[in-house]
């Protein structure tokens, strides 16, 4: 038995543990807790393993983000009505989708004001790995199938919003 998998459990009661300060922290609380766990990752494992950590890490709240907030829903345009007005909500960021090309296993979609670098200085590399495997997990969820998405743009690269290219895996695998 693992010490912390992930159960909702571990979120607690928010309410009652926090009745003075309530459910908010400021962003740079949440990024100096996320930053500062990315540099011992990438010391002790190196780039390559923390980025898959991340990347893991993403879809697993993607994942338990579906199950909690998401889920149900009947079809493409209530899933992503749905998915923009709980990221808007609880301030995670605003999705808008450019291409949303499902039947062909295609999305490309933006995340302005992102929670996870929008405001960095600009790095030359995209840093929302996370997201990625965050932005996977809602689609995988949503269609029963495999997607990836990948971080094509980022505030870090001077693009001042975060563009990601989603592609189901088995109609990618078939393409090629």
């Amino acid at each position: 038995m693992r010490k912390y998998e992930f159960n909702w459990d571990l979120i607690g009661d928010i309410e009652e543990g926090r009745p003075n300060l309530g459910p908010h922290v400021d962003l740079d609380m949440y990024r100096l807790m996320q930053f500062t766990m990315r540099d011992t990752l990438e010391t002790r494992y190196g780039e390559e393993a923390t980025d898959e950590i991340f990347y893991a890490a993403g879809k697993l709240a993607g994942t338990e983000f579906y199950e909690h907030h998401i889920k149900p829903v009947s079809g493409v345009d209530e899933f992503v009505g749905k998915t923009q007005q709980v990221l808007r909500d609880k301030r995670i960021g605003v999705l808008r989708l450019e291409e949303a090309l499902l039947d062909e296993g295609r999305v490309t979609l933006t995340i302005d004001e992102d929670l996870d670098c929008s405001g960095l200085p600009e790095l030359d590399y995209e840093t929302c790995i996370y997201d990625e495997g965050f932005v996977s997990a809602l689609f995988e969820c949503f269609t029963n199938n495999k997607w990836k998405a990948e971080e094509i743009d980022c505030w870090c690269t001077g693009a001042r919003t975060c563009r990601f290219l989603v592609t189901q895996e088995d109609l990618k695998a078939a393409a090629e």
